[in-house]
């Protein structure tokens, strides 16, 4: 059964992780350029969400091991020490501002920060993946690096549990990549298609009688190492084994469903962001959780958060 989280009305929601000192969700609205978070027991009478106005759009972010946030905005990657203080600049990367911005993106289980981009224009595959390390114990300076690279809008970013294979999706491609990953050295290697979806019909419509499942947004890995993914106009969240098998598909109440995350003290709250900018309006009507944050409870727990380590 899904709910949504009140007061969490976006345009386009994406970013969602939970942080488990705070028992709090935290994630973005990029048209919105605002952070938002929970306050409170989520659906308690005292809960309220707080917004922090950014001066851009955010793609992505990550909670700090030392306290408050890492953020990836249009034209580079910043650390703010607390919720709505100043950010600080730590690495930037050469694209057109103007059309490239960051997008999706998460830490790794060892402390770096991964951010892909993307070209909103859409007229060619040259959005790559970045890598930031600025772990103080590895005695430099942050370093930004980029590890992929061929695409056209960067999201699906996910870990295996045990930290040898990486995903990483293309939404315009409709297809999720899979790489071997040596997550000590951080070396990609046997680039694979893991998942290829079938395009958009032309010509397609929500109310229509073409069939369409939808394209690869954000998306998390569970305990058990398999592959979430948000389809994006498909109404439903996917679920891969490692191996690439669909084991379940879920239908979600809205339409553009963005990014899932695993959430609440047992990591079994599977909490779903969602978009509703430039949707028709009979969309919204029929499905007005468009653009909120919603939840259910599933069997198998997530991972916790990865946080930066800096």
């Amino acid at each position: 059964m899904w709910t949504s989280i009140e007061d969490s009305l976006c345009e386009l929601g994406e970013s969602p992780f939970w942080h488990p000192e705070e028992r709090a969700l935290y994630w973005l609205d990029i048209p919105g350029r605002a952070a938002l978070r929970t306050r409170g027991d989520i659906g308690s009478p005292e809960a309220k969400v707080e917004r922090w106005a950014l001066s851009t759009e955010p793609g992505c972010m990550a909670p700090a091991r030392s306290g408050g946030l890492v953020i990836a905005l249009r034209d580079g990657i910043y650390r703010a020490r607390k919720w709505g203080g100043e950010l600080v600049a730590m690495a930037r990367v050469e694209h057109d501002v103007s059309t490239m911005r960051f997008n999706d993106g998460k830490c790794d289980a060892l402390g770096r920060f991964w951010a892909g981009s993307i070209n909103e224009a859409k007229d060619r595959a040259n959005a790559a993946l970045y890598c930031l390390d600025a772990r103080s114990n590895t005695g430099i300076s942050p370093t930004i690096t980029q590890m992929a690279n061929q695409a056209t809008t960067a999201n699906g970013l996910a870990f295996s549990p045990d930290a040898r294979t990486l995903y990483w999706a293309d939404t315009p491609a409709h297809v999720v990549r899979a790489w071997d990953w040596d997550a000590e050295g951080n070396s990609l290697s046997h680039a694979r298609v893991f998942q290829q979806f079938d395009a958009k019909p032309e010509g397609w419509s929500p109310d229509s009688l073409l069939r369409y499942g939808g394209r690869p947004d954000g998306a998390t890995v569970d305990a058990e190492g398999h592959y979430w993914v948000a389809m994006f106009e498909g109404a439903q969240l996917l679920r891969f084994s490692p191996s690439g098998q669909q084991v379940a598909a879920v239908p979600v109440p809205v339409q553009c469903p963005t990014m899932p995350c695993f959430g609440g003290d047992d990591l079994k709250t599977l909490f779903v962001t969602s978009g509703r900018k430039g949707r028709p309006a009979a969309e919204i009507e029929q499905r007005p959780a468009s653009g909120t944050v919603i939840s259910m409870r599933v069997e198998t727990p997530g991972l916790p958060v990865n946080f930066f380590e800096d």
